[in-house]
């Protein structure tokens, strides 16, 4: 009785050990690009609405395996929702580019409307062993008459390291991403602000 008394005494120590040693849990960050705070005032920017997949909309990072096969991380989280983290990204991006501090997020006041508004439907942000991908609608407006500059939709890839995937390398390639695409929509704006 007594062998038996210590073995379950053993038991229930290691099973109480072995719960308080569970893995860590590592936050990620998108970032924007290398920044200098802009010193313009025009033009003035609407940031706004930004619209991800159902299946990117949770705390986990999503890596996507072969065909329709998605993985969750289970210790690699999004230090915050990963749609906040698009729009604080694209927000400071093309504050950079366009060189003006005079950017607002979606809504904003109807008698005070930006000379652009940007609006941005995210078809897929994904990663796998050896790229990272973005495809999205875009549309650049003028939200005073609701006047179409330029709508498009662009898939953009980044290569990945070879060997096993990490989240702090997904999280570093999507904001690659997120940079090119800003890239686009800055110089659009740029040619029509050229062609005024």
């Amino acid at each position: 009785m007594r062998k038996l008394i210590m073995l379950g005494t053993l038991s229930l120590t290691l099973l109480l050990y072995g719960c308080g040693s569970s893995p860590r849990t590592n936050y990620y960050l998108l970032t924007a690009e290398n920044i200098s705070p802009p010193s313009g005032e025009t033009p003035a920017l609407g940031i706004g609405p930004i619209e991800i997949p159902e299946y990117l909309k949770r705390d986990n990072i999503i890596y996507k395996r072969q065909g329709n096969k998605l993985q969750v991380a289970t210790t690699d989280n999004w230090a915050e929702p990963l749609e906040g983290g698009i729009v604080r990204v694209l927000t400071l991006n093309l504050a950079n580019q366009l060189n003006t501090h005079n950017v607002r997020s979606f809504p904003w006041h109807p008698e005070r409307a930006p000379d652009y508004g940007i609006k941005v439907n995210l078809f897929t942000l994904d990663a796998n062993d050896s790229e990272a991908t973005l495809s999205a609608e875009w549309l650049v407006y003028r939200p005073a008459n609701a006047e179409t500059v330029q709508r498009r939709i662009s898939k953009l890839q980044v290569s990945l390291p070879p060997g096993e995937l990490r989240a702090e390398q997904v999280a570093l390639a999507y904001s690659t991403l997120l940079e090119q695409l800003s890239d686009i929509i800055a110089s659009v704006i740029t040619a029509d602000q050229a062609d005024k």
